[in-house]
């Protein structure tokens, strides 16, 4: 799973309402993805993190 950054875009001296929208618009998909990935992480949906939930579960089971 490729995470992609995107930096977010540096504030004028002048009141911008273009930056203010673009700003917010960047806000909301981030928080948007971090709520999936939790969603995801939660149900185990994602195969590959929930075998490897999974294994680490066993081994921790098998250590104590």
């Amino acid at each position: 799973m490729a995470t992609v950054k995107t930096p977010l875009p540096v504030a004028t001296e002048e009141y911008s309402q273009r930056n203010e929208n673009i700003t917010r618009k960047t806000l909301e998909i981030a928080l948007s993805n971090a709520d999936n990935e939790i969603t995801i992480a939660k149900r185990q949906s994602d195969k590959t993190g929930s075998l490897a939930l999974r294994r680490f579960q066993f081994l921790l089971m098998g250590a104590s």
